[in-house]
């Protein structure tokens, strides 16, 4: 990971080209018979749904590998393969977004309507993200068919979409409209919805994806992928303060957490500092759309000084990650954890 910024560019070309090699693959496959028609559906669909993210989780394959394979340079075939996996983890992130959104009647997704709002395209988007779905096992089946890691692959990629879905079922449980209670929300309740629907694909399986191809066993590292999880969370709430404190400007988004009910770190911290007049204003106020709603809530953050409690969060976190990390006994896994705990630590955006 030297010169991190000439490479990082560098790095990112190269994995767009592999994108696109991909796409050509999957627009070609011969277990189907395509018109031209459909092959510009599929194209547009892609196009428009997968590769316009910030592209993290897929690039730290990449990284988390040439990591583990200490300083030796890449083969072409390992750059290319550490990518296609990457381009796997995107894929099923785009599969989860296409979906969410629809079940959430989101209107933008990364500066852009959500795919099921663009004209034509409607609940078709349902199926599209079946299809995106099944586009990973193709790639995986095309490139991994003959590695001795290929079934752990498929297994990692199965348990991995099975957590995320079953998190996603526990958020969509806990917010039913009509029975909005705030009393259910707690820190565990928030730490196992995260733990679920967030840290699992965002950051074990970038991980996992690299030990296997470095032809590790992944029942030999359950501590990485207990500090990958708990990194996952670390990151969830500070995506939880920036929704609120943080600035829209930076990070692409206006914050609507409050008005959606949201089991946020921020809630379940203030459940815990109020007084009793205090909750009373929580109850009354929170998961309200009215602009004069929010803003007692964000008045009563203030007044309990959750940016002060997650300061001292922030830094009790990172000091607990990084006595883990050191924990490890291979210097090139602690590299590893090391370059995403970096990556995120009081990070703005």
């Amino acid at each position: 990971m030297a010169n991190l910024n000439g490479a990082t560019s560098d790095l990112r070309t190269k994995f767009l080209e592999v994108y696109s090699v991909l796409k050509s693959e999957l627009l070609n496959d011969p277990a189907f018979e395509w018109t031209d028609n459909s092959r510009q559906w599929v194209e547009r669909m892609l196009d428009y749904n997968v590769p316009g993210g910030k592209l993290n989780r897929g690039l730290s394959v990449i990284d988390s590998y040439e990591l583990l394979k200490e300083g030796k340079e890449l083969t072409e075939e390992e750059v290319f393969l550490a990518s296609a996996l990457g381009w796997c983890i995107e894929w099923l992130q785009a599969y989860f977004l296409v979906l969410d959104d629809i079940m959430d009647n989101s209107h933008t997704r990364r500066g852009q309507p959500c795919w099921f709002r663009v004209p034509k395209v409607g609940l078709i988007a349902a199926n599209d993200g079946i299809i995106l779905r099944n586009h990973i096992p193709r790639i995986l089946k095309k490139h991994f068919r003959e590695k001795p890691y290929y079934v752990d692959l498929l297994d990692l990629f199965n348990e991995v979409e099975f957590q995320t879905a079953s998190g996603q079922m526990i958020d969509l449980i806990t917010t039913i409209e009509g029975e909005k209670d705030l009393s259910k929300y707690s820190l565990p309740l928030h730490r196992r919805i995260v733990q679920y629907k967030t840290a699992y694909y965002s950051f074990y399986i970038p991980v996992a994806c690299a030990l296997l191809m470095a032809n590790e066993n992944l029942d030999d590292h359950i501590d990485v992928k207990n500090i990958l999880i708990d990194m996952g969370i670390y990151f969830q709430v500070q995506d939880d303060y920036l929704d609120c404190f943080g600035d829209p400007e930076r990070i692409g988004k206006i914050g609507t957490d409050i008005e959606d009910f949201k089991c946020s770190w921020l809630v379940v911290k203030a459940l815990e500092l109020c007084n009793e007049e205090q909750k009373k204003i929580l109850f009354e106020h929170y998961g309200k759309e009215d602009p004069a709603d929010v803003a007692k809530i964000k008045a009563l953050y203030n007044d309990i000084n959750l940016q002060g409690v997650f300061a001292e969060y922030e830094s009790k976190s990172y000091e607990k990650l990084i006595s883990s990390i050191e924990a490890q006994p291979s210097k090139a896994v602690q590299a590893v954890l090391k370059s995403f705990l970096g990556k995120i630590y009081k990070r703005q955006k």
